[in-house]
């Protein structure tokens, strides 16, 4: 046990998406320019639902915080991704590599929960539209939105106590670009089964648990779709719909295929690709696919537009 805490890691090295160095100006500036977009994208959404009164529903409220939580978990890794490019060293501390491991699963399980609660508020509207207001009310949407970021929060402590039970001691090249569970748990030295068994079993149950939200509200929705009688009155639910099932398909696709695996060398390398859509394009395409395809969104921008020219 004392030659185990005498080569103990007290920090990793982050090999990145390859080891090419004259790739990685060009890596810098492609990625720079993804974040700088998920940043404007986000943050422009929480600023236009925050001050446009007609944004002021439950859905656009719940769609504020998925913006939120899209931010916070792209900033979670991208700094240092993108330091990383430019430094001959790409080392992260033991510490900074456990916060950001904490954080990710904290985020991606929120998120997943934020993406269930909005299919089951779209659910409530075009299913019980009579009782609506009194189902979203202010109450209930704030209890709706805290539980997933509580829930996320305890998941992620409990992954990360499990990853501090591991031994590390060499070596400490985590084949990623942040700090994950797969990567992790090759380099360590310990018995893994535990954490392991942990991974699959909370990936694999909020996954399942979250999906099965979004696809039971679907079927409901979906049925009374189809008993409206006219055309528009169909096109219009649909509408409603149609970003938010864009949304879910990208983020759970890509999630399915990140941790639903057995940790490999082989999984590491196939989950860096998988990992890029998960943690910079979706964020990226949240904004973009709820402001193109929602009427409101777009109405709510031309009105600020408007506003903004008539002031000059």
């Amino acid at each position: 046990m004392s030659k185990i805490n005498q080569t103990r890691v007290t920090e990793f090295i982050l090999l990145g998406l390859t080891d090419r160095q004259e790739l990685q100006p060009m890596l810098f500036v492609i990625f720079l320019v993804i974040y700088l977009i998920t940043v404007v994208g986000n943050l422009g959404m929480i600023a236009l639902i925050r001050n446009e009164p007609k944004l002021h529903t439950p859905m656009y409220f719940f769609l504020s915080h998925l913006s939120f939580v899209d931010l916070c978990y792209s900033t979670n890794v991208t700094p240092q991704m993108l330091v990383n490019f430019l430094s001959e060293r790409k080392a992260i501390s033991f510490v900074g590599c456990i916060i950001q491991f904490h954080f990710f699963i904290t985020l991606v399980i929120t998120d997943h929960y934020i993406l269930a609660v909005m299919a089951y508020d779209r659910y409530v509207a075009i299913c019980n539209p009579l009782l609506y207001s009194i189902k979203m009310s202010k109450t209930i949407c704030i209890s709706l939105v805290t539980a997933p970021y509580v829930y996320g929060f305890v998941n992620g402590l409990v992954q990360t106590i499990l990853l501090l039970r591991l031994s590390f001691c060499g070596p400490n090249e985590i084949n990623h670009f942040y700090c994950a569970d797969p990567p992790l748990m090759v380099l360590s030295c310990s018995d893994t089964y535990i954490k392991k068994a942990a991974m699959f079993i909370v990936a694999g149950s909020n996954l399942t648990w979250s999906l099965a939200i979004i696809l039971t509200s679907y079927i409901f929705i979906f049925v009374a779709i189809l008993r409206i009688h006219s055309t528009e009155g169909r096109r219009k639910a649909f509408s409603t719909c149609g970003s938010h099932l864009t949304a879910v398909t990208i983020s759970f696709g890509t999630l399915f295929c990140m941790y639903l695996r057995p940790p490999s060398e082989t999984s590491v390398e196939q989950g860096k690709i998988v990992a890029v859509f998960y943690i910079f394009v979706s964020p990226m395409l949240n904004p973009l696919i709820y402001s193109l395809r929602n009427k409101d969104v777009k109405d709510a921008v031309k009105r600020i537009v408007k506003k903004k020219l008539q002031a000059k």
